[in-house]
């Protein structure tokens, strides 16, 4: 007979190893490239320390002459809290008593479960790593009703997403926690709660659900803002990316010298190219108009790309429309505390009744954040949404 310990058990015997396999090798191309390690935690903080600016010391000095000095590497310490990353499933007590005499229904409902955990995991993960760890999804721009809005990014992945809305002022509008997104206009721009918002929210912003400042410090980050990792990045040379003005047309000219760039300035070894799925029909354009496109499967990744200049472009809906991002993957890692695992107490069980509700729930958890080694290794090319592609 089927029971809450037999399905305890399940969660944690059979179901956690294809729960892990599965987030750890599908969310992305850009997930799968990078290295996963535990090696830079310490304690609950992400350190590593890279050696910025030239380093070492080595001279052709005369045969009789003094021995060069030691030489004192630029350090600088990377120091970051690691994030707190949760996934839930909730089996409700009548669901599991109706599937007490039949084994197969109870598969079902832990599958169903499952995938759908497996799914929303997916999507988050590999929304946060082109966030900039602030969890922000668009601003409002303009009231239409009191449940619709406009909004500078209208996208379709929004919808169902559970969120928050906050005003101008980084208040929480009344009414505004845990909303849902009930439907999107992306021709438009606009999106509909499900529930009024009579507070005054233009120019404010949504948030995915309790998250706001939590997420991975991902690609927006960056290449976006003045600071990374606590360093200005003005002051700092060696955290602030390459960013490259296209000039309004895409040419393939403008992505050879990108490449060109990061090779010939910091030594940096450009193995992907990210862009929106509309700017990658540009560039797959652009190289086919002058005969060189070559579709593949990159082995670090398993999914098929063009290529330019033997660097494969990736297409990534999570990647902004106005950008495209040059990098090197062998210096990104997601450092982690532990792989996903499922949050037990004391008595070592993983699932457990909701407090108030007749149902009973299980959190997997992971401690994990994103990290660039060399941030001025990588690059962003950008205005060039309004011009037409050059085949040159």
């Amino acid at each position: 007979m089927i029971t809450v310990k037999n399905a305890d058990a399940a969660l944690k015997d059979y179901y956690l190893d294809a729960v892990s396999g599965q987030l750890n090798g599908g969310i992305s191309p850009f997930f799968n490239a990078i290295e996963k390690s535990a090696e830079n935690v310490c304690g609950k903080d992400v350190k590593i320390a890279v050696a910025r600016g030239f380093t070492g010391n080595i001279i052709a000095g005369a045969e009789d002459g003094d021995l060069p000095d030691p030489f004192s590497n630029r350090y600088a310490c990377i120091s970051l809290p690691l994030k707190n990353l949760y996934g839930a499933v909730e089996i409700s007590d009548k669901a599991l008593r109706a599937s007490r005499a039949s084994s197969g229904a109870f598969v079902n409902l832990l599958n169903a479960e499952m995938e759908a955990l497996i799914a929303g995991a997916k999507s988050n993960f590999g929304r946060m790593l082109f966030g900039d760890g602030s969890g922000k999804l668009c601003t409002i721009k303009k009231k239409i009703s009191d449940k619709e809005y406009g909004v500078d990014c209208a996208k379709e992945y929004f919808r169902g997403m559970q969120v928050d809305v906050y005003s101008v002022a980084g208040a929480l509008a009344y009414g505004g926690a845990g909303m849902f997104v009930a439907k999107v206009n992306t021709a438009a721009g606009t999106v509909t709660f499900d529930r009024d918002i009579t507070d005054a929210i233009v120019n404010g912003a949504i948030y995915v659900h309790a998250s706001k400042g939590g997420e991975l410090t991902g690609l927006g980050a960056l290449f976006d803002g003045e600071t990374l990792y606590g360093y200005n990045k003005a002051d700092e040379p060696y955290f602030a990316p390459r960013k490259t003005d296209a000039g309004g047309v895409l040419t393939e000219t403008a992505l050879s010298d990108v490449l060109d760039a990061a090779e010939e300035n910091y030594d940096s070894k450009i193995n992907m190219i990210l862009c929106s799925f509309a700017t990658r029909k540009k560039i797959a354009a652009l190289v086919d108009a002058n005969r060189r496109v070559v579709n593949t499967i990159d082995a670090r990744t398993g999914y098929g790309a063009v290529t330019v200049n033997d660097v494969p472009v990736y297409a990534d809906k999570y990647c902004p429309d106005d950008r495209i991002l040059f990098l090197n993957t062998d210096d990104f890692t997601l450092c982690q505390l532990c792989d996903w695992e499922w949050l037990e107490d004391e008595d070592g069980r993983i699932l457990k009744q909701i407090p108030g509700k007749a149902a009973y729930g299980a959190t997997l958890v992971k401690y994990a954040e994103l990290v660039c080694r060399k941030p001025c290794g990588q690059a962003m090319l950008y205005n060039f949404t309004s011009g037409e592609t050059d085949g040159e």
